[in-house]
């Protein structure tokens, strides 16, 4: 019977598809772009500027102060130029070099060397980041292509169950409801695509507006998600070793302390005096040239209210810096262990997809089409088993997806809270799928291009 082929074809729409090596974070589509990003992107060259600014700063803080050239004239009478003449008229020329008291500029080119380490730890923090939104812009990417296809077939196993049931009711076998959902689901289906295809448009702009590429620049790479093969979980402990060691906000609190300390040691040294040092030579024309020899040293006498203060304010200063720095390294233990322990129980729901919930799914469905076939299981069954695997195969796309995420997050060493997506645990957030009824109205994709209730929790893992 026709009705009877249909539906095998449509069985083999819900096959697994063969197993693929490709992995939308190492593959060379990816590797390509961080490289472009890295290279052309003005956040990150911005960084640099400011790198190489504190760079040319450094010099400049251990440098002496100019030195001060002095001219002048002293003249007896105002009736005419006397030089020459008097004794006590004279042209004179006068150089003066300041000398700060030894070991101050050792600490104030130590302090700007800091701050151009400073510089580089927020430099590595902006590289991270952009890497990461690099590296989850095109995940998103490849999601919502993969959700595409996963609606293209939907669709098509929609047109086949309208054909089937258009055979059934012009037979007399079934009734006309089962001709109008058909109809109903597929017109559904439609409007979905629609947001899904501005979905990948969209997450296409976005990478290239990170690689500072035209918007529409087409993109082609093989990469599929339910191809890719899951991060390989770590220890906890090595997790937050490795996160502490490559962590540019524990760098530049590490950083900050040390700066702290060596201004401490400045503001101290800034109570010994600065001098200076004076030559001059006063020519008087016919009579015997004058010179002259100074040296000034200035008076802190009000160490008490400056360089005192200045101490105690640097002092606090180090102190904060040490908060700040134990603080910061609490948290970027805990974001690390929180990682850790989620990329471990999604690497294992990612195995019992594959291994099991798929397998029984397919399995489900099979059976329920041959029940069908004999006329033992209504029409709206079928549907219901066909809507329950596809649901399961949106939520193994989902919680894949958020296993990268969470790997995404580890290599940005992000501080922002873990936070997994809905669709990652839980089935039936495929789009266009429902797992009760058959009706594929649940999990329809938000503007963003993820399930709705998926959408509204997919945050944290990196700062997405």
């Amino acid at each position: 019977m026709r009705w009877i082929a249909a539906f095998a074809a449509a069985a083999s729409l819900v096959r697994p598809g063969p197993a693929r090596a490709q992995s939308p974070t190492t593959d060379p589509t990816l590797e390509q772009l961080l490289a472009e990003t890295v290279a052309k992107n003005p956040e990150i060259a911005q960084s640099r500027a400011a790198v190489e600014v504190e760079a040319h700063r450094v010099p400049q803080a251990g440098a002496l102060p100019d030195p001060v050239l002095s001219l002048g004239i002293q003249n007896d009478g105002f009736t005419s130029i006397q030089i020459g003449k008097a004794e006590t008229s004279w042209y004179w020329i006068m150089l003066t070099q300041a000398f700060p008291w030894p070991g101050k500029q050792g600490l104030r080119e130590q302090v700007a060397s800091l701050e151009q380490q400073r510089a580089g730890a927020r430099l590595a923090r902006v590289q991270l980041s952009l890497e990461a939104q690099v590296r989850r812009a095109y995940l998103d990417f490849i999601l919502a292509r993969d959700q595409l296809a996963l609606l293209t077939e939907l669709q098509a196993l929609w047109e086949q169950a309208e054909a089937v049931a258009r055979a059934r009711y012009e037979s007399g076998q079934a009734p006309q409801s089962d001709l109008l959902r058909a109809q109903l689901e597929r017109a559904r289906l439609e409007q979905r695509r629609w947001v899904l295809e501005a979905t990948v448009i969209n997450g296409l702009a976005v990478i290239n507006r990170l690689r500072v590429r035209s918007p529409d620049e087409p993109l082609a790479t093989p990469a599929h998600l339910d191809a890719t093969a899951d991060p390989i979980p770590a220890g906890a402990e090595a997790v937050a070793q490795d996160a502490e060691a490559r962590s540019p906000e524990l760098k530049l609190a590490s950083v900050g302390i040390e700066q702290a300390g060596r201004q401490v040691d400045l503001a101290r040294r800034e109570r010994w005096p600065d001098f200076s040092v004076s030559g001059a030579i006063m020519p008087r024309g016919s009579l015997v040239p004058m010179w002259q020899l100074g040296f000034n040293v200035s008076l802190p006498i009000w160490a008490g209210r400056k360089q005192g203060k200045a101490v105690e304010e640097n002092q606090a200063r180090q102190v904060s810096e040490a908060q700040g720095e134990t603080a910061i390294r609490q948290i970027v233990q805990l974001r690390a262990r929180e990682r850790a322990a989620l990329l471990e129980a999604l690497v294992r729901t990612n195995r019992r997809y594959r291994e099991e919930v798929l397998p029984l799914s397919n399995a489900t469905t099979r059976s329920t089409l041959a029940q069908y076939n004999v006329g033992r299981l209504p029409f709206a069954s079928v549907l219901e088993a066909f809507g329950s695997y596809l649901a399961d195969r949106g939520s193994y796309l989902e919680s894949v997806a958020e296993a990268q995420r969470v790997a995404i997050a580890q290599l940005e060493v992000s501080l922002e809270p873990v936070a997994v997506a809905a669709g990652a645990m839980a089935s039936a957030s495929v789009p266009g799928a429902r797992a009760q009824g058959g009706s594929m109205g649940a999990g329809a994709p938000t503007a963003q291009g993820a399930p709705a209730a998926a959408g509204e929790a997919k945050t944290g893992t990196g700062g997405m």
